[in-house]
């Protein structure tokens, strides 16, 4: 897929490391908002909708594997003149992110990455709680549908990976909703929600990119995730001890959109 297919956001800062910013499932770009907004003038930052998310290309034959986006990043990231960054990831982008390293660790050419950020997300699938919306559209075969999900039950379900201690902000939802059907993007989510089986297979690969990388890592946790529950943020620092890890009692699944301020404060402290 090419840069003219993917939105990017390419905001200038100062001198230094720029920071990569990668979106989840089945968010965007418009995830990482606030903390940009929050760190604009600090460095340069690079966000994009992986495709088939936000305002990206949509074809509902294309290839939305993992391995997929990473080639995506690593085109971007080659084409916009970035050969080393902070990497900072959420939900689906932690598992890119590791497929990133472990490409790395393998002596593959491309990026390297001074630092690793990670945010709520399924690092460890056999802990991972899904909710009932998720495994429902699990259910559903593995392809495009011919209309997309009606608005109704993609509210519905987003709003289960939001807990009542950690509710979505004023307009998130509706943002959320609204990017998800974007070009008829709700079509796309029984075939998009795949990486979780990729997750399954691939999860030695993905450990060990995490694991094995030498870049600091440090892991920025709500504690109130329904779905990537904060048992896998510790089971990492045991598998890695020199990983810090920050966790947020009143924040879920959702820490950037849920508390920017406090997401790019902690990124901000990296430099």
């Amino acid at each position: 897929m090419l840069e003219r297919d993917v939105f990017v956001r390419d905001v200038p800062g100062a001198a230094g490391t720029p920071i990569v910013l990668l979106h989840g499932f089945p968010g965007s770009s418009f995830d990482w908002a606030g903390v940009v907004q929050r760190l604009q003038g600090h460095r340069r930052m690079l966000l994009l909708d992986l495709p088939g998310y936000g305002l990206s290309a949509k074809p509902p034959g294309a290839d939305y594997s993992l391995f997929r986006q990473a080639d995506v990043v690593e085109a971007l990231l080659r084409e916009r003149g970035i050969d080393s960054c902070v990497l900072v990831a959420h939900d689906m982008g932690d598992t890119v992110t590791a497929e990133l390293l472990a490409r790395r660790n393998a002596g593959l050419p491309g990026p390297a990455f001074e630092h690793v950020v990670l945010t709520n997300g399924s690092i460890f699938i056999d802990q991972a709680q899904l909710t009932r919306g998720q495994r429902l559209t699990l259910k559903l075969p593995g392809r495009a549908l011919p209309v997309a999900l009606p608005t109704a039950v993609l509210r519905r379900s987003l709003l289960e990976s939001f807990t009542p201690t950690a509710p979505p902000p004023p307009g998130a939802l509706e943002a959320l909703v609204a990017l998800v059907g974007h070009e008829r993007g709700g079509r796309l989510l029984p075939k998009l929600i795949r990486y979780i089986e990729e997750r399954r297979l691939h999860q030695d690969r993905w450990t060990a990119g995490l694991v094995d990388h030498p870049a600091p890592l440090t892991l920025l946790w709500g504690e109130q995730d329904p779905i990537a529950v904060v048992a896998m943020a510790h089971r990492l620092h045991d598998l890695r001890p020199d990983t810090a890890v920050r966790t947020f009692p009143q924040l879920g699944h959702w820490p950037a959109l849920e508390a920017p301020d406090v997401v790019a404060q902690s990124i901000e402290q990296l430099f």
